[in-house]
């Protein structure tokens, strides 16, 4: 019976932690982005159901670099993972 790749038994520890992490990172990056803009011209708050996931909406910009952070993270440990079982086992890319 052949082994299964690093990536492929960790999947869900793949998403839950790139997710974690880089949305934790984004929420800093926010946070210090809407302190530098202030309001810079967005009416609306967005703080209310859906209207925080428009990004053109003061709270949904902070949202959306929460989960494009997230997306970066979730690929670069993705892309570790994949190349630290090429290394481990010897296969080549």
């Amino acid at each position: 019976m052949q082994r299964q790749s690093i990536p492929s038994r960790s999947f869900w520890i793949i998403i839950v932690a790139g997710f974690v992490t880089g949305m934790g990172n984004g929420s800093v990056f926010g946070a210090a982005l809407m302190c530098w803009m202030g309001r810079a011209g967005i009416e609306d708050w967005g703080g209310v159901g859906s209207g925080s996931y428009i990004p053109t909406t003061f709270n949904g910009l902070m949202t959306f670099w929460m989960l494009a952070f997230g997306f970066a993270f979730t690929l670069m440990l993705a892309l570790a993972l994949k190349r630290h079982d090429t290394i481990e086992n010897g296969r080549h890319a």
